[in-house]
């Protein structure tokens, strides 16, 4: 076996490792330090003589490592006989067991005593299996700024004496949305880049939604789990048409539908008929609007005044600028571009969306389609300066051109 075959067991394994380790030390950031660890064992040993049972082997290996650390910390003296003692350990790791031990170390990596980044980085990293490496080339920051994060976070869990455990039925819903933000974070900075020369990170959009099918089948009844699973599929199922072969980004009016990802597309109908048993929350309304885009045949075809409405009602469920532009949007395709540009104007107006790009880019197309071709170059000139995304800017830059 080689390092693939050591990465993909981990990363298939790692969350259930990680959360047994944590149930029996009572520590979480020493039961991810041993994990790690039994991981750089497996890359000298596997190749040598693949085991039977690689599950198996890492949990035994990074139980070995957890006792050795505990050997020297004398404070936990008693939790280290619990552990060499208790047979039960060994019998943790069933590669077809999701347990209450997988939900719990996702809601501790996304407690709220973390930062944003921070329950980013340790989701993806305990939960997820990723590197400090992948982590940092997926957000494109330097390693050694998330290994500080992932630090950071495992002494704040630690000094907070966060339990593992998962939180009780009634707290559990309040901060489920917790969790969900994460993983909304993690699949939007996938699905679209903020920054750099990709204007997708598939990798990343992918360990989104596997993370999001592992919670939603650790709570099976909370709607807006599938919600989110559902805008997930459903975006990621136009991954396929969103790019020319050279990486510049198609609008959605001017994608091939045929490539478009159909088994993707009837996973995602399928999370948003669970999601709608109790009524649709922000994930679910966002799914919804996702569905129609692709029950649609074309962009012209496509009802807009549905989405309009879905906006609007996403507007008083979790009203945010982000929510207001995109409406704005649909209102240009449903009715006319002046409403939509007064709903624009509104948010510059108000200051809504300071230094984003997407406000002047809306806005510029409006203008365009106003025939007020000035003002239209002005907007998507501003809109190109704030992009960080190299492939968005260049979209700009053309439409900039076009103008002139």
């Amino acid at each position: 076996m080689g390092t693939a075959d050591v990465e993909a067991v981990w990363r298939a394994e790692s969350a259930r490792i990680v959360a047994a380790l944590t149930r029996f030390t009572g520590d979480f950031g020493l039961a991810e330090d041993a994990a790690q660890e039994a991981v750089a064992d497996a890359l000298v040993s596997w190749p040598l003589a693949a085991p039977a049972n690689p599950a198996g082997w890492l949990m035994a290996t990074a139980r070995r490592r957890a006792i050795d650390a505990i050997r020297r910390r004398t404070a936990l003296r008693d939790r280290y006989a619990l552990l060499a003692a208790d047979p039960a350990v060994d019998d943790d790791i069933d590669p077809d067991r999701i347990d209450d031990d997988v939900l719990a170390l996702m809601f501790v990596s996304c407690h709220p005593v973390l930062s944003r980044d921070a329950r980013v980085a340790l989701t993806l990293r305990v939960v997820g299996g990723l590197s400090s490496e992948e982590i940092a080339r997926a957000f494109l920051v330097p390693v050694p700024t998330v290994q500080a994060r992932i630090t950071r976070g495992k002494k704040t869990i630690a000094a907070a004496g966060v339990p593992f455990e998962p939180p009780a039925a009634g707290e559990r819903r309040e901060r489920l949305g917790g969790v969900l933000s994460v993983l909304y974070v993690i699949f939007t900075e996938g699905s679209t880049a903020t920054s750099g020369d990709n204007l997708l990170r598939p990798d990343l959009a992918s360990e989104a939604i596997r993370l999001t099918r592992t919670l939603a089948a650790l709570q099976p009844d909370e709607p807006e789990v599938h919600g989110l699973l559902a805008l997930c599929e459903l975006t990621a199922a136009r991954f396929p048409a969103r790019t020319a072969p050279d990486g510049s980004p198609i609008l959605l009016e001017d994608q091939d539908r045929r490539l478009w990802d159909v088994a993707a597309i009837r996973r995602g109908l399928a999370a948003l008929a669970r999601a709608s048993t109790r009524g649709l929350g922000p994930y679910g309304l966002q799914a919804a609007i996702a569905a129609t885009h692709a029950s649609a045949p074309s962009a012209e075809e496509t009802d807009w005044d549905r989405i309009v409405a879905l906006y609007e009602a996403l507007g008083r469920v979790a009203p945010s600028p982000v929510v207001e532009l995109n409406r704005a949007v649909a209102v240009a395709m449903a009715s006319h571009p002046a409403s939509a540009l007064a709903i624009v104007d509104d948010l510059v107006a108000a200051d809504r969306l300071p230094g984003s790009h997407l406000v002047p880019t809306v806005r510029g197309e409006l203008l365009v389609r106003l025939g007020r071709r000035s003002e239209a170059r002005a907007e998507l000139e501003l809109a190109a300066g704030l992009c960080a995304n190299q492939r968005e800017r260049s979209v700009l830059l053309r439409k900039v051109a076009a103008l002139e």
